[in-house]
């Protein structure tokens, strides 16, 4: 709609998967250097995870366009099934006849199939999205399928890819036999706010004009905060606000064009927002973590010195010998005074430890509180403007 305006070849923020334009962050650098290890090495298992939106079937589909001369692939996308159905998508995938086929001639030729890939000098790989899904028995089933193999190699590939809870699933001890076969284990964060702004140039380049708009620095501030640099977010934001400046025939994007199209899409709700069987609530904002010093909070930490001095204290006066002998008094006077020493020196050394973690989490809070007071919603947004509403 708007690509001629901005001399774009193509929409820069479209939302389906694109290798095209893939953005290596420090984290997918690192991904895409795994997962290219277990594929040319053949290691059996791989396993990928990050939040929704966060790049995997982009990372993926990159993957395999560079090895697709010699990759057979079966992509499963539906995950609810039951294992004779997941063994029939599977073999539907690589092409091969399901009809009437119990799961035992489904294992048959699927095994025949793979021998055959091999024998060519083929990989074949399955990917399986979403499978933060599958029940524990399926991810059983899964793994009995990688005991297909030659004397020395895997006849299948497979890829799990799915959302980071994932992980917390294949950590049931039932599932010790599957996490051991996981040879390749990667996981995608976050953009940082660096990366975000350099997501975004990255993608109008790849569509034709890296100049096509100028965002204004807190622009870039605002994209994150909201999106909390998750690429499909970004890419929402963006979408809408290229889509504003072209009904406002401008090419500059502005904090309060910002924060009047994401005050018009609800963003914080729409995105971000978890039903519970008690109604909708805020997915709260991730907060800078303040670890308690050796898992202690201050509180516990004075009470426990306070309680030691106190015991040493009774200790005195339940033995009256300490007393009257001047040296075993002075001794054990010597070692209360070294006590207290001690405990006084290590909480010295740890509120200052705190001091610091409580300093650093201050100027988070402040960088964070500066840009959500400047976040006025408009009473009239420029989408509701877009489509005629102006109540």
């Amino acid at each position: 709609m708007y690509e001629t305006y901005f001399n774009l070849r193509v929409k820069p923020f479209e939302l389906v998967p694109d290798p095209s334009f893939i953005f290596l962050s420090r984290a997918h650098k690192k991904a895409i250097t795994y997962l290219d290890y277990g594929i040319t090495e053949r290691a059996g298992f791989i396993l990928l995870t990050g939040d929704v939106g966060s790049g995997k079937t982009t990372l993926i589909r990159n993957l395999l366009n560079n090895h697709s001369d010699r990759i057979v692939l079966a992509k499963l996308f539906n995950t609810s099934v039951n294992s004779e159905q997941l063994l029939a998508m599977i073999n539907d995938d690589f092409g091969l006849s399901t009809q009437g086929k119990d799961k035992i001639s489904l294992l048959r030729d699927l095994n025949e199939f793979l021998v055959q890939q091999f024998a060519s000098g083929k990989q074949p790989v399955l990917i399986i999205d979403e499978a933060q899904n599958l029940t524990a028995e399926l991810l059983e089933e899964v793994r009995m399928l990688s005991n297909l193999e030659t004397a020395n190699s895997k006849l299948l590939q497979i890829i799990l890819a799915g959302q980071p809870e994932l992980r917390t699933i294949l950590a049931a001890p039932e599932l010790l036999q599957l996490r051991q076969r996981i040879s390749i284990n990667c996981n995608l964060g976050a953009l940082s706010r660096a990366e975000t702004e350099r997501y975004i140039m990255h993608r109008l380049e790849v569509a034709g004009n890296v100049s096509a708009v100028k965002f204004e620095p807190e622009t870039f501030d605002l994209i994150y905060h909201h999106s909390r640099g998750i690429p499909r977010l970004i890419n929402i934001i963006c979408d809408f606000l290229m889509l504003s400046a072209f009904a406002e025939e401008t090419l500059q994007i502005t904090p309060e064009m910002t924060r009047e199209v994401i005050d018009d899409m609800d963003f914080e709700n729409h995105f971000w927002a978890v039903t519970s069987p008690e109604g909708v609530h805020p997915k709260p904002t991730p907060q800078p973590e303040v670890l308690p010093f050796q898992q202690q909070s201050l509180h516990e930490l004075l009470s426990a010195i306070l309680s030691r001095i106190d015991s040493l204290e009774t200790d005195i006066k339940q033995k009256p010998s300490i007393i009257a002998d001047k040296k075993v008094s002075n001794d054990y006077l010597a070692k209360l005074h070294d006590s207290i020493e001690s405990n006084r020196a290590y909480t010295d050394e740890h509120l200052r430890e705190l001091g610091d973690k409580l300093a650093d989490v201050v100027k988070k809070v402040e960088r964070e509180t500066a840009i959500v007071e400047q976040y006025e919603p408009a009473k009239t947004g420029i989408i509701r403007r877009l489509l005629g509403n102006n109540q």
